[in-house]
C-alpha cells in the first residue's frame, strides 16, 4: 500500500527543516530515495508474486541465495542475505518444513552447516522467479532499459563504496571503536 505521504512533500519537508543547514542535498537526496525506492520494491514484491507463492522477502531472499551460490554454509547465506545467523535459522526452519530447503552438515567441520535447495526448491525457484522479475519490471517501467543499466551502475558504485571504503570509514569516526554487534535485526541501544 502507497504511503499517504508523498515523496515530493517529503521532499519540501526536510528542505524546510533544513533550512540553511550547510548538508550535501543530492546526496541527501540519493540516499534517502535508496531507502525509499528500497521500502516501497519491497512492500509491493512482498503484497503482490510473494504473497501468491506464501513467501516473505527474507525467505525469498534466502532461497536467492541458495539457487544462485548452491550449497552454502549458514553464515554465508546469513551474509549475502542481509541478515543475522538468528533470523536465518527461523527462516530456514521454515523453507526446510515446505520442502524447499534441506540443511546438510559439513563435509569436514561438524560445526558448520550447509544449506542447499531441494529439487522442489529449485522447481519453485525456476516457476516463482520469472514472475518475480515481471514485477521487477514492473516497478522499474517508468525508466527505460538504458536508465536501469545506469541506475544499476550507480548503485552498485554504492555498494562497492561501502564495501571496500566503510569499515575504515566506521573506524575513523569512531576513532577505531569495534563494531556493535546487531541484535535480531534491532539496532544497539548507545
Amino acid at each position: 500500500m502507497p504511503s499517504q505521504r508523498s515523496i515530493s512533500a517529503a521532499e519540501r519537508l526536510a528542505a524546510e527543516k533544513l533550512g540553511g543547514i550547510p548538508v550535501r542535498r543530492d546526496q541527501m537526496a540519493a540516499v534517502a530515495n535508496i531507502y525509499r525506492a528500497a521500502s516501497a520494491v519491497r512492500q509491493h514484491l512482498e503484497n503482490s508474486v510473494l504473497r501468491r507463492s506464501d513467501l516473505t522477502w527474507t525467505g525469498f531472499v534466502v532461497l536467492w541465495v541458495v539457487w544462485v551460490w548452491g550449497e552454502s554454509e549458514t553464515r554465508r547465506v546469513a551474509e549475502e542475505a542481509g541478515i543475522s545467523k538468528g533470523t536465518l535459522t527461523g527462516v530456514a526452519r521454515t523453507l526446510e518444513s515446505r520442502g524447499l530447503l534441506r540443511r546438510a552438515d559439513h563435509p569436514t567441520d561438524g560445526r558448520l552447516v550447509l544449506l542447499g535447495l531441494t529439487e522442489e526448491g529449485e522447481s519453485f525457484m525456476r516457476e516463482v522467479f520469472p514472475a518475480f522479475n515481471e514485477e521487477e519490471a514492473f516497478v522499474t517501467s517508468r525508466l527505460s532499459d538504458a536508465e536501469c543499466r545506469t541506475l544499476a551502475d550507480g548503485l552498485r558504485s554504492v555498494v562497492l563504496q561501502v564495501e571496500e571504503s566503510g569499515e575504515d570509514r566506521r573506524r575513523e569516526l569512531l576513532n577505531g571503536a569495534a563494531a556493535t554487534p546487531r541484535r535480531s535485526g534491532r539496532r544497539a541501544r548507545n
